[in-house]
């Protein structure tokens, strides 16, 4: 099954279209979880369990994981994510040259990982997203318009005839879905662009950050983030970060915040 089918089924079955950040900052998990030889998949564990009712996918952030430890908790904590039956997006923001690039594609293949689907930057052109796209199976969410304050600096800058950067990505991006796996991400900060590039790309869903602590519009990112029903809004420090203290403490409260958010989105659906 392609992911974009496994993730409407995930969708229809939740009726939700809430995305789970993952991003475990090792310096705000709480001080018990360090006693485990392993925090970040103790603290995954958690986050799945409390959450997973309420999530149609998980977003692990790559960078939070980028050490040996941290290698092993991120695959532990797909295959656990797996376990509940959610979809994975890797959040990677992957792009370089073609032997490179073929390179970080392998981390789709890797049976120990196992993400379904990877998010990628464009800034090298179709070469360098071949060898994720080449995957009919796993989805791949381009970087469009980003949800940081920087993104303007390059992404809203006029081409040629006028054109906006990001309005060319999200072009390109339709002429790149010939195998019906690609996605884009859009920030729920950027409102006015969100809203143009639901019109340039009619049919690709969007992985919507910025909900959360970025205070995006979650109207605006359900309104243009879902193309015939499927798409993702995500937050991610927002629910994982919303309590402190004991394992129940820190668990519950993220599952209460998932619940909300899910709820505020619906409202919009």
């Amino acid at each position: 099954m392609r992911f974009f089918e496994r993730l409407e089924r995930r969708i229809e079955s939740t009726g939700s279209v809430l995305c789970v950040g993952l991003d475990p900052d090792l310096d705000r998990l709480p001080e018990h979880l360090h006693e485990h030889d392993l925090p970040r998949r103790a603290w995954g564990r958690r986050i799945v369990d409390a959450t997973h009712e309420h999530a149609a996918a998980y977003k692990p952030n790559a960078a939070f994981y980028e050490d040996p430890d941290g290698w092993r908790a991120l695959e532990e904590t797909i295959a656990y994510a797996h376990g509940k039956d959610v979809p994975v997006v890797l959040d990677a923001k992957r792009g370089d040259v073609g032997h490179t690039a073929r390179q970080y594609a392998r981390l789709l293949d890797d049976a120990s990982l196992g993400a379904d689907a990877i998010t990628v930057s464009p800034y090298l052109g179709r070469d360098s997203l071949e060898p994720f796209l080449s995957r009919t199976g796993k989805g791949v969410f381009v970087l469009c318009r980003t949800s940081n304050p920087g993104g303007a600096d390059l992404q809203d800058r006029e081409l040629a005839g006028g054109e906006r950067l990001y309005e060319r990505v999200a072009r390109l991006a339709g002429e790149w879905n010939e195998r019906g796996n690609v996605g884009l991400v859009v920030g729920a900060t950027a409102e006015t662009e969100l809203e143009r590039t639901r019109e340039l790309a009619p049919d690709l869903p969007f992985l919507v950050p910025g909900v959360g602590t970025q205070g995006g519009d979650a109207a605006a990112a359900v309104e243009h983030g879902l193309a015939g029903g499927v798409g993702l809004v995500n937050a991610s420090r927002s629910i994982v970060f919303a309590g402190e203290g004991s394992d129940e403490a820190f668990a519950k409260a993220a599952g209460a915040a998932a619940k909300r958010l899910e709820r505020r989105l619906n409202e919009h659906r």
